[in-house]
């Protein structure tokens, strides 16, 4: 059946295709990742930060999507002072703090 034949039998009323819809297997869908319901955003990026940006998500394990989750939320936090640190950056601060500096 082509197109055209298609589209006729359907304006027609015909219930071929409706029969088609009720006799297939229902489909399982993959759980998502998380529970919070997420947006997704298109971002346009120069290539060379793209690649900055891939190169660090993959340097830590994660995706890039995922790292760029977190710097926007650390952006945020910024901004209302609500930003958390990594325990490993505070004690590389405190470390830093107890070596003698040369004079």
């Amino acid at each position: 059946m082509n197109r055209n034949e298609a589209i006729k039998r359907f304006h027609d009323g015909d219930d071929t295709f409706a029969e088609l819809i009720d006799d297939s297997q229902p489909v399982e869908l993959p759980a998502p990742d998380t529970d919070v319901p997420m947006v997704s955003r298109s971002v346009r990026l120069p290539m060379d930060t793209y690649e900055r940006v891939r190169a660090a998500a993959e340097a830590r394990g994660i995706g890039v999507t995922t790292l760029m989750r977190q710097w926007i939320e650390a952006g945020l936090a910024d901004l209302d002072d609500s930003a958390t640190v990594s325990l490993a950056d505070v004690r590389r601060a405190l470390a830093s703090l107890s070596r003698p500096t040369a004079a």
